[in-house]
């Protein structure tokens, strides 16, 4: 008997993604010949790794979903997404089994640490603190941050030997805050100059209304030059991949602002209230800090935290249209 769950309505997939700490969704039509192409191995994967609450592996017919398919940009058939803790943790695209079946030997690594109670995979860089919030949220609305489309975001100008783009979005406290060295940089510093510039795709379209980031002295005495935090920044949105820096400096942004050491919380967050009306149906949101707050080369940026609302939980012909009204 198969094991593997056929979605028939999108409220039934979130159900599907908040029941199971790993989900692995094919999304397919019937008739494509890719998608039979690769069927039986996904069956087969499903019937060896299948666990009640732990792992759960679903069908969605693309042509009678079509929302949920478009809440995940799917556009090849078929697509294979593997959500952990309900985000999206990595893909396959078109009737690759072998890697799929790579892609599915690292989740079933991560099934038998669950299963034997070795700890949530919770994808953090570093541990201790996991869903950290650096400030609270306003009323009404919820952090989306799980919505940027890790795989294609790309940060410019980056010190190599600070974190990656990734550790930007982890949910664990920042190490900083502990006044403790962290086996792995999680933060980011810019490398040539105090600018950096940084994509975030989204796995739907979003509103936005408030964008929080936090950036703290660094915990190690030793640094040579203590990086600023951000001063000036620019927000793009909807732009189909990142800019240029000296296309950033010229282009009119949706919206800019100035940050001072008054807008910075104990927790080392500024709390920054987007112009709403600016910020709906966005696809994609370019974030530029132009300088950093002080002299120096380098700026530092600890976490990025998106806020407002997901637009999955709208129908899509309602959220083409939100934002369109006059007074919105």
């Amino acid at each position: 008997m198969s094991k593997t769950v056929n979605i028939s309505s999108p409220s039934q997939f979130n159900e599907v993604l908040q029941g199971s700490k790993l989900v692995v969704a094919n999304f397919y039509t019937e008739t494509s010949d890719a998608s039979q192409q690769v069927a039986s191995v996904f069956e087969q994967l499903s019937h060896a790794l299948s666990r009640p609450k732990l792992v759960t592996f679903t069908k969605v017919n693309t042509e009678q979903q079509k929302d949920v398919a478009e809440a995940y940009r799917v556009t090849t058939i078929p697509t294979f997404i593997i959500f952990r803790n309900g985000k999206v943790a990595d893909r396959v695209q078109g009737a690759d089994p072998i890697k799929l079946q790579s892609v599915v030997k690292k989740l079933s690594e991560e099934v038998q640490n669950l299963a034997s109670g070795g700890g949530e995979a919770s994808g953090n860089s570093s541990g201790g603190g996991a869903n950290w919030r650096g400030a609270a949220l306003p009323r009404g609305y919820s952090d989306i941050t799980d919505q940027i489309e890790l795989r294609y975001c790309e940060l410019l100008n980056v010190d190599p030997e600070a974190g990656g783009v990734r550790v930007l979005f982890d949910t664990a406290r920042p190490s900083a805050l502990s006044g403790g060295k962290s086996a792995a940089k999680d933060w980011v510093e810019s490398d040539t100059d105090e600018q950096l510039l940084l994509f975030m795709p989204f796995q739907s379209m979003l509103k936005l209304h408030t964008l929080q980031l936090t950036s703290l002295p660094p915990s190690d005495d030793d640094e040579e030059e203590v990086p600023l935090r951000p001063r000036r920044i620019k927000l793009f949105t909807n732009k189909p991949h990142n800019l240029g820096f000296d296309e950033a400096e010229d282009l009119s942004a949706t919206q800019e602002f100035e940050l001072s050491e008054d807008d910075w919380n104990a927790e080392g967050t500024a709390n920054i209230p987007l112009r709403f009306v600016k910020f709906q149906n966005i696809t994609s949101l370019v974030l530029f800090v132009v300088d950093g707050d002080g002299d120096g080369e380098k700026t530092k940026l600890d976490r990025v935290r998106l806020i407002g609302e997901s637009g999955e939980k709208r129908e899509m012909g309602k959220l083409e249209k939100i934002g369109d009204e006059p007074g919105e």
